[in-house]
């Protein structure tokens, strides 16, 4: 599975990067807004702690398909290339997603809340569609469900594009996606965190911690032998 962070904090990202096996960093307008920064430097700053191979995924804000494109290549120029721009599954990024696609562009396609939205995104060039879990959950869907159902019909469709679900609350949605073998998720720093807790491996550490200073002394390790 390749998991992204999804945050625009310099301090979190840097954290996150030093610590754990991750693939990149999604961003979006409110989450740069957030840092409450020029949002282009922002990006430029994420991309310069980013190690080699990762990808930077960062919205355009215009709402027409011509827009979207002279914003899509201006972004994509002053990132680089392993960034990939983000475009809203409506009429007009779908439009703008195919020229792009012709063009060479990298393309994520967002804000995806139906099946159906992914397909035509797939259909239109998008490398990665990208699915709100949590947020359809909010409106009494099953957030999971449509992101397994993405999943399936884009691996029954034999195309290049694949999944990166997005917005989770809690880390039972990133478990039920991976048992499906959903491959990508971007996931906010503190959940992120999460991933690897539980009170047991904690009180393991301890008991065997305890149980070498038992017969050592207190702050012993095998270095000190």
């Amino acid at each position: 599975m390749r998991i992204y962070i999804d945050s625009a904090n310099i301090e979190d990202i840097t954290r996150i990067i030093a610590k754990f096996p991750v693939d990149g960093v999604t961003t979006n307008p409110s989450l740069l807004a957030r840092e409450k920064n020029n949002p282009l430097e922002q990006l430029k700053k994420i991309k310069g702690v980013l190690e080699e191979q990762m990808e930077l995924h960062a919205q355009v804000l215009s709402q027409n398909a011509e827009d979207m494109i002279s914003e899509a290549e201006y972004m994509h120029a002053q990132l680089g290339k392993e960034t990939f721009i983000k475009i809203p599954v409506t009429h007009e990024g779908i439009k703008a997603m195919k020229y792009l696609n012709k063009s060479g562009v990298n393309i994520t396609a967002t804000a995806i809340y139906t099946p159906m939205q992914a397909v035509m995104a797939a259909k239109a060039g998008a490398k990665w569609t990208a699915p709100y879990v949590n947020r359809l959950d909010m409106i009494g869907a099953n957030g999971v469900q449509v992101a397994i159902d993405i999943h399936n019909i884009l691996t029954k469709m034999n195309v290049k594009t694949e999944l990166l679900a997005a917005s989770f609350k809690n880390v039972e949605q990133i478990l039920k996606l991976a048992e499906v073998g959903v491959g990508s998720v971007t996931v906010a720093p503190e959940l992120l965190e999460q991933l690897l807790y539980h009170p047991l491996t904690d009180k393991a550490v301890a008991d065997f911690t305890n149980d070498f200073e038992s017969i050592t002394a207190k702050g012993t390790t095998m270095r000190h032998l």
